[in-house]
């Protein structure tokens, strides 16, 4: 399932806890697609706290809890770690991560935990969701086979890796232009993963975001740029990208375009989807400036100066799942949209 649908359904599922009805979450996934981020994005999103629990780094006991004697009885202290009432509030979110990396001895250890919100005499808050999240066995990460019992306790999806989704993420979190425009240019780059060749670094969401953090901190310097970029993603991804960066020395005037100039279209591909990118990208910084609708009518009139009118449609989509409906209100979207009719694309 794509990240924007798995989102929706995260968001279904946390606000279940209330009524009765949620079912506890594992996402599936390759190494870096954006597991643990979805999570914490959900936990943002409702501003509740976050409990993470690494099952591959604790023993039975730690998650059974201390035992001590009352009386004539035993009694268990419960982990300080787990969601309390008093401590974290009524609501959050109990984050299960690597989960399939844990020992079957500890994962029996949450079985009750995780079907019947219990454990012992400990209780899972009911305002609290139990998401988990974990590799696939042929991912070639440390993971054994969940066993069927614990299976069975999830409603289990897969998580895709989705461009559309990954540059609406990138643009609401400020990545580099540069990276949305390259992987724009070369999509299949997002996500590029050989287990049977086991790479050390290599492209995915979570590398590209590495490489993001490169660029502000590297760019002044070729040879350190270089080998940063190939040390987050790759050898080969990493001078493509190199050369696509350097390549922007040919970009068209980004100001001249949204002051609403004359500026003629590269014919180059790659500057067509970098220029692209960086017009979504001023649009969005613009949204707080007194011209916005102004700035956004010049992107639109230049939009529809593409050759290849998809290229145009791209931008245009870019700049909806940015920006929002606000986009159909600026009088040069209608005129776009007549001249691109037969091509565009609705979701």
């Amino acid at each position: 399932m794509r990240p924007a649908q798995l989102l929706t359904m995260m968001d279904i599922e946390f606000t279940s806890t209330y009524s009765g009805h949620h079912t506890p979450v594992m996402l599936w996934g390759a190494p870096g697609v954006g597991k643990s981020q979805m999570v914490e994005q959900i936990a943002s999103r409702h501003g509740v706290p976050l409990v993470d629990i690494r099952l591959s780094q604790m023993e039975p006991s730690d998650l059974r809890g201390i035992p001590f004697r009352v009386g004539e009885h035993v009694e268990w202290a419960t982990p300080a770690m787990l969601p309390d009432l008093e401590r974290h509030g009524p609501s959050g979110i109990m984050f299960l991560d690597e989960i399939t990396s844990a020992p079957p001895s500890v994962s029996a250890a949450a079985y009750q935990l995780i079907l019947d919100r219990r454990l012992g005499e400990y209780r899972v808050p009911q305002g609290w969701a139990i998401f988990a999240a974990g590799n696939r066995q042929g991912d070639r990460g440390v993971t054994y086979t969940m066993p069927a019992p614990l299976a069975n306790r999830f409603s289990h999806f897969e998580v895709d890796v989705n461009l559309d989704d990954w540059v609406a993420w990138a643009y609401k979190f400020g990545i580099d232009e540069r990276i949305i425009g390259f992987l724009r240019f070369r999509p299949e780059l997002l996500f590029d993963f050989d287990p049977a060749h086991n790479p050390v670094a290599f492209p995915s969401p979570r590398s590209w975001e590495f490489a993001h953090r490169a660029l502000q901190k590297f760019d002044g310097s070729r040879e350190m740029l270089l080998g940063s970029l190939q040390a987050c993603v790759g050898p080969a991804a990493g001078i493509e990208l190199s050369a696509f960066v350097e390549n922007l020395d040919q970009l068209p005037d980004i100001d001249a375009i949204l002051r609403g100039e004359t500026v003629t279209v590269p014919k180059e591909v790659d500057l067509q989807y970098a220029v692209a990118s960086a017009l979504v990208g001023r649009a969005i910084k613009s949204r707080e400036e007194a011209d916005s609708d102004q700035i956004l009518g010049h992107i639109l009139d230049f939009a529809g100066r593409f050759s290849q009118r998809e290229m145009g449609v791209m931008l245009v989509s870019d700049l909806h799942r940015a920006i929002g409906q606000d986009i159909f209100s600026i009088p040069q979207f209608s005129s776009w949209a007549k001249v691109v009719a037969d091509v565009m694309l609705f979701e």
